[in-house]
């Protein structure tokens, strides 16, 4: 089986930190150019492609919508969001903000933001967790995972630890609707059709957070994703976004 490459560039800082360029099967370099490998959907048909490619009057209008939003949502919850640091801190050890690399748009990698909701170092304890629940990879998130500090599991409950992801909104590095952005460790998990849910700019809510969050299995996303993707539209983005409140509300798959 076709599995995506790594290719590690040491950057300045941790190799925690190291700068990656992720190179999928059939694509070159990874960075632009080259064809995807056609990806099945839920009945085996290959999702049709749309202005998800990034040109066009939907990624226009849609950048122009993310600046709006992220830019007054970030303006409208700074109060809280401080208020969310302060907690942490004062919960336990370590920094208020959690950044890791992760797979944008065509496997860029980029800077995420998060609140962080575990303890201070529990990335390098995640793999023996893992194997003393006998679990395979690829693991995407633990069930009564005993790293999520009382203020972070607050904070995931009610998905108030996504807010630093504004941030990247404004920057570009992610969009208010889209694919989740993948971390780096699972995307050199891929199959060949994975790869192509890397073609859509990572979103703060999603087909997978309306679909089950954290309840849904690495196929089972994609396949989510790439419909997503093949349907892509503004109307489609402004369902998602109303559907996203009541799926936070209800709380299925946020652990």
């Amino acid at each position: 089986m076709s599995r995506v490459r790594t290719r590690t560039r040491p950057g300045p800082g941790s190799t925690a930190q190291a700068e990656r360029t992720m190179v999928c099967p059939d694509r070159g370099t990874g960075e632009g150019g080259g064809s995807l490998p056609p990806a099945p959907g839920p009945s085996g048909e290959v999702p049709r492609s749309t202005a998800i490619d990034g040109s066009g009057d939907y990624a226009r209008l849609k950048r122009s919508i993310d600046i709006v939003l992220s830019s007054v949502g970030l303006l409208a919850s700074s109060p809280l969001m401080l208020v969310i640091a302060i907690a942490i801190k004062a919960g336990s050890p370590g920094p208020a903000i959690f950044v890791q690399w992760r797979a944008g748009r065509d496997g860029r990698p980029f800077r995420m933001y998060k609140f962080r909701t575990m303890v201070d170092g529990a990335e390098v304890e995640r793999a023996q967790l893992a194997a003393s629940r006998g679990l395979e990879e690829p693991v995407l998130k633990f069930h009564h995972d005993p790293r999520v500090t009382g203020v972070g599991r607050f904070l995931r409950r009610w998905s108030l630890d996504e807010l630093p992801q504004l941030m990247n909104v404004l920057k570009g590095e992610m969009s208010m609707v889209g694919p989740r952005p993948e971390e780096l460790r699972i995307v050199g998990m891929y199959s060949a059709w994975h790869c192509q849910r890397l073609r859509a700019t990572p979103g703060i809510t999603g087909p997978m957070q309306v679909s089950g969050r954290a309840g849904l299995s690495l196929d089972e996303r994609v396949r989510v994703e790439l419909d997503y993707i093949g349907r892509a539209s503004l109307r489609e983005d402004a369902i998602i976004l109303v559907q996203t409140l009541p799926a936070i509300l209800h709380g299925e798959g946020s652990y």
